[in-house]
């Protein structure tokens, strides 16, 4: 029985995975773990809790839970809300430190995006060590002595999140669009619905067929799919319903024009809702209602001593470092979705954000004021974007 409501617990938090839900914090023990057991940190965001210990089974650990407000370790870690005060109160109040006789902590990847490393080990004496992006790639970076490839570090896209997502989008959209449909027009409700799940489906499923051409549009600006310069994909999905549904009515004796007058505002509502923000509702973009996504990533060769932090903390493989020359390049930067894990992580200050007038965000800026949900700082406009030069 217990299994079967897990199962219940992740489907429903799958389907509104876009709201907070929270799970206690503390010490999870895993298996039998000794003194040299490996201590991993997570948030307290349930589904992601849940997967980081399925992905440990068989595995003697310690699994730390730190509050981030019931919210995913990114946009915890990105809005301010996995700090390092939260890792940090963990680390000194789970009693960790009488468990084990080492002092690494094994913090997911995507948390360097607001937690820096540097301060945690200043403050507690553990050494952060990053982890994979993916929670089933933990077992293989035990397995290689805590080392991550490249393929674990990076981001994508895969089918199942894509399903995922278009569950996140459809369960929703559909219980409003249920409710607002059986006052006023029942006979619609149920049609209605499967609209919402059909095109939901639909436009995550298909998103490798069109992802070239948004990042080819990166720099527009407003709603994802209505910006009709570039982003045509789903004003052409539209365009072939309402031709479908033409077909239908002019085939058939029984339907009239009328009906294409009613579905043709409702369904272009419908798909204007559910591709409201598509690049926001990926790993592999920047928000398109995000300012910051317009910034470009920086390197003062000058300061770079090649520690190698941003290569090691980058989701999107943008950084390559010359150890022998001590020095970083960013032969990918056109991948970069200005996450900050690079700013925020490198001692030397050497990585920060330009904006395509020349304005500086200063890594400063990027480690103390956070994101807020529509990609504003929380900071002064005047104080967040420098448009001085680089030292001053």
């Amino acid at each position: 029985m217990r299994a079967v409501g897990d199962l219940l617990r992740d489907a429903l938090q799958t389907a509104l995975r876009m709201l907070p839900w929270p799970c206690r914090t503390g010490l999870v023990t895993i298996g039998r773990p000794g003194r040299d057991a490996p201590v991993l940190l997570t948030c307290n965001f349930r589904l992601t809790r849940e997967r980081v210990k399925r992905s440990l089974e068989g595995i003697d650990a310690y699994l730390l839970v730190a509050n981030s407000r019931g919210v995913n370790v990114w946009c915890a870690a990105t809005g301010g809300l996995l700090t390092n005060h939260d890792v940090v109160s963990v680390l000194k109040t789970s009693g960790i430190d009488t468990l084990v006789d080492h002092r690494r902590i094994i913090l997911p990847q995507l948390a360097a995006t607001g937690i820096q490393g540097a301060v945690v080990h200043k403050k507690t004496g553990w050494k952060v060590v990053w982890g994979p992006v993916r929670a089933d790639a933990i077992r293989a970076f035990l397995e290689r002595g805590m080392e991550t490839t490249r393929d674990e570090r990076t981001v994508d896209f895969p089918r199942a999140e894509r399903i995922e997502m278009a569950i996140a989008w459809a369960f929703p959209i559909s219980v409003l669009a249920l409710g607002l449909a059986l006052p006023f027009w029942r006979e619609a409700a149920l049609p209605l619905v499967g609209l919402v799940w059909g095109l939901s489906l639909l436009i995550f499923w298909s998103f490798p067929l069109y992802e070239r051409t948004l990042r080819g549009s990166g720099t527009s600006v407003g709603f994802v799919f209505f910006d009709f310069g570039q982003r045509r994909i789903p004003l052409l999905i539209w365009l072939l319903l309402m031709l479908g549904l033409a077909t239908v009515v002019g085939l058939s004796d029984g339907l009239g024009w009328g009906l294409l007058l009613r579905w043709g505002p409702v369904s272009f509502a419908v798909l204007l809702i559910l591709s409201l923000d598509l690049m926001g509702s990926t790993p592999v973009f920047k928000s398109g209602l995000h300012e910051d996504r317009l910034l470009g990533i920086q390197l003062d060769e000058a300061r770079c001593k090649g520690a190698g932090f941003c290569e090691v903390v980058c989701p999107k493989d943008v950084f390559e470092v010359d150890h022998a020359r001590r020095l970083a390049s960013l032969p990918r930067a056109d991948q970069c979705v200005q996450c900050g894990a690079c700013v925020v992580q490198c001692p030397f200050d050497a990585l920060f954000f330009q904006s395509p007038d020349g304005d500086v965000l200063t890594p400063e800026t990027v480690r103390r004021f956070k994101l807020n949900l529509l990609g504003h700082r929380l900071v002064p406009a005047g104080e967040a974007r420098e448009s001085e030069s680089r030292g001053a």
